[in-house]
């Protein structure tokens, strides 16, 4: 053990047996520091020599701790006045304060455009259903198949006989609820979680139990742009879609309408295709907004873990109320272990889970026990932390080869991204109109390759103020294939 009080006035234990990193350590007590406003918006956090020296530890831990809170919007780097809190977070703080109002939102016509018409391109979806080597959403999947892997299925094999409960295999749960302790800062309990066949089935699950209770068509918020599986699966569900709209980091909580939706969808760890982290103030003011108007939250966890710079940041659903809360997380292991699972997740406050799981009851479990029981096995073994650490290393050389194979394409700039299975090519250049043109082109010549037309991921385009581009997939091939795609893609980009 070790321990030490920093010169802010904050308690900080660190522990070296607990298994738990030191900067992850480190990083959470300071985030608990600033929550209970022992720590408050403004003031200095010790210099990094500073509070190492006291804990008696690295100088580079409480870099890496710093650097962690600094990309969740904790803390704040201030040229001449070293770390600070985040001055931002007053006023998130206090708007988190506001008293929760009762009752659903109804639907109205205030607020974004509820028609927003059809879609611009009819199938960008990221996953399997798009092929070429360069096709978004792909996952590396040669190396999930080790030692762990087939002793969980040998294993699994035996329970042939069995038939898991509709809300999932109590193991797995458990392991699911260890899952996003352990990776996503989340500690809720296995009660809490419900499995499903992954982020769509989740999607609908929610929407169809909301549904039975509030009579009436539900109206979504989605974010424009955004990612059209979870778009278009809402809609398959009968619910009117509203666009909500989304900049470089994340959805803009500036803009949210009151009176108008029953659930908003967000990405809010890796916004899907911009790839922008929403920062703490955005967080609770979309909290407090939720409580104040009554709408569900619904956190897709999308490319969550596969973070290039520092750590998995914490959920949204890690700041909500675990009986009362408004935040439903889906979570799916499609990203991270292989599409043909079709399993993930539900978490789910006690308050919505009344309502979800009799409609789960009624409809039954979607995932076979023999799945379920393979899935708990790999995760209780600790491989699939060790599986994502190792794949995030060969993502991030492929988001390297993409910088360096497509620098100096002409009219072209790599959008720079901490995470995920995918790179968006922003087209420079030109007056809107052309570079429209030149996105629809390259994406017709680069059809083979699965290149996608970034235009698809938007519902309302304003003309002229939208991202032009393309999005590319970096997984779905061996390193040659892969480099091969790029060079392929290259001479099309300096040719187009």
């Amino acid at each position: 053990m070790s321990g030490a009080r920093a010169t802010g006035g904050f308690p900080v234990t660190l522990d070296r047996g607990a298994g738990v990193p030191l900067p992850v350590q480190l990083a959470s007590a300071l985030r608990e520091a600033i929550d209970d406003a022992t720590l408050r918006p403004g003031e200095a956090v010790p210099a990094t020599r500073e509070l190492a020296r006291r804990l008696g530890i690295a100088r580079g831990v409480v870099v890496a701790a710093y650097e962690q809170l600094i990309a969740e919007g904790y803390l704040a780097a201030a040229r001449g006045r070293g770390t600070l809190v985040n001055p931002a977070l007053g006023a998130g703080a206090s708007a988190a304060a506001e008293p929760a109002l009762t009752g659903p939102a109804e639907a109205s016509q205030s607020g974004p455009d509820p028609d927003p018409g059809p879609d611009p391109d009819p199938d960008p979806t990221p996953g399997p259903g798009v092929s070429g080597v360069l096709a978004p959403g792909v996952p590396i999947t040669d190396a999930v198949a080790g030692p762990a892997w087939r002793a969980a299925w040998r294993e699994a094999a035996g329970r042939l006989g069995s038939v898991a409960p509709a809300l999932g295999d109590p193991e797995l749960r458990s392991e699911i609820a260890e899952h996003l302790r352990r990776m996503r800062a989340t500690a809720r309990s296995a009660a809490d979680v419900l499995v499903t066949a992954g982020t769509r089935d989740g999607l609908g699950l929610l929407l169809t139990a909301l549904g039975g209770t509030r009579g009436r068509e539900l109206v979504v918020g989605v974010e424009d742009p955004g990612l059209p599986s979870l778009r278009g699966a809402a809609a398959r569900y009968g619910a009117r879609i509203v666009t909500l709209p989304a900049d470089a980091k994340g959805l803009d909580t500036a803009r949210l309408p009151d009176g108008v939706l029953d659930v908003v969808i967000v990405t809010p760890s890796h916004q899907y295709p911009l790839g922008g982290t929403l920062p703490l103030p955005r967080r609770r003011e979309l909290l407090a907004w939720a409580r104040r108007t009554g709408v569900i939250i619904v956190e897709d966890d999308f490319d969550s873990e596969l973070r290039y710079t520092g750590s998995p940041l914490p959920t949204l659903a890690a700041l909500d109320d675990p009986a009362t809360g408004s935040v439903v997380l889906l979570g799916t292991f499609s990203r991270t272990v292989s599409p043909a699972l079709s399993a993930g997740y539900l978490l789910a406050p006690a308050g919505l889970r009344g309502l979800i799981e009799p409609v789960r009851a009624e409809l039954g479990g979607p995932v076979s026990s023999v799945v379920q029981a393979a899935l708990a096995r790999y995760l209780a073994s600790g491989e699939l932390r060790r599986h994502t650490a190792r794949m995030l290393r060969r993502y991030a050389a492929r988001r390297d080869e993409v910088s360096e194979l497509l620098a100096g394409a002409r009219g072209v700039r790599v959008r720079p991204m901490d995470g995920g299975l995918h790179a968006v090519l922003e087209l420079t250049g030109g007056d809107a109109a052309a570079r429209r043109a030149r996105e629809s082109q390259i994406r017709d010549a680069a059809a083979g390759l699965g290149v996608q037309a970034l235009g698809g991921y938007w519902q309302q385009r304003e003309p002229g103020a939208a991202i032009t581009g393309l999005v590319i997939g970096m997984g779905g091939a061996d390193d040659a294939e892969f480099r091969a795609a790029l060079a392929e893609l290259r001479a099309i980009l300096d040719k187009g």
